[in-house]
């Protein structure tokens, strides 16, 4: 993971909550967006499955009592045809049996309602770090090196982690090195990682990540926008 092949306008680190539950799903979504986890949200069965068929993820959060298809026939079906996507079963089903079913089907782990976001957190993050162990997800330009699981960044032998939104701004950028973005594009897609960006958002983000490693991280390109560089062995893994 990633090379997700996602819709260019989305962040390719997304996760894909699958909870029928309108303010735990409501919640989940506001509260992973504000950490710089872009969620897509459905609330059915049959609409996770399609979802999964025709998106890849680099998480699945899951409730096990859905509408018109229960959570653990779609994870069974997920780890039948052998698709190995991270998968953390969130559900109210406490029984032990109902875990063992969980855990033996493939889930990743196994999390009881009602649960707290740090807690949750605290098992994504670990999920993401043994599948980063495994399989490292880096996006990068030949000089600056993005690990989307960890929200690390490297540039020049430097490595820092990052918060969400200047994370999301490098991100943008290093999606498509070599072009120019202007404040309307970048703002645009910074809302996709956050439900609020500030009016000089961009200039605060650029002068932090510049402040943390060089000036020339990222090229101002005068009256049009900014760009990181692109060079031979930009990386996409």
């Amino acid at each position: 993971m990633p090379s997700f092949n996602l819709a260019a306008s989305q962040p390719e680190s997304s996760i894909l909550l699958i909870e029928d539950d309108p303010m735990i799903g409501l919640s989940l979504t506001r509260a992973l967006n504000d950490t710089g986890m872009p969620v897509e949200w459905v609330r059915d069965g049959l609409e996770g499955e399609r979802a999964i068929a025709t998106q890849r993820y680099q998480l699945i959060l899951l409730d096990l009592g859905l509408p018109n298809k229960s959570g653990l026939d779609i994870l069974k079906a997920l780890r039948e045809r052998g698709d190995a996507t991270p998968l953390l079963v969130i559900t109210a089903r406490d029984e032990v049996d109902d875990k063992v079913a969980g855990l033996e089907s493939g889930a990743d782990d196994y999390l009881v309602k009602p649960f707290g976001f740090n807690e949750l957190m605290a098992r994504v993050r670990a999920i993401l770090r043994r599948t980063d162990e495994q399989n490292p997800i880096v996006i990068g330009n030949g000089e600056i090196s993005l690990m989307l699981a960890t929200h690390e960044a490297s540039y020049r032998g430097k490595t820092l982690p990052l918060p969400a939104r200047e994370f999301a701004l490098l991100y943008i950028l290093l999606d498509s090195p070599g072009t120019v973005f202007s404040r309307e594009q970048i703002e645009t897609r910074l809302y996709e990682w956050s439900r609020e960006v500030g009016n000089n958002a961009v200039d605060v983000l650029i002068h932090y990540l510049r402040k943390k490693f060089d000036n020339e991280i990222i090229r101002n390109v005068r009256g049009i926008g900014w760009m990181v560089v692109k060079h031979p062995d930009a990386t996409r893994s």
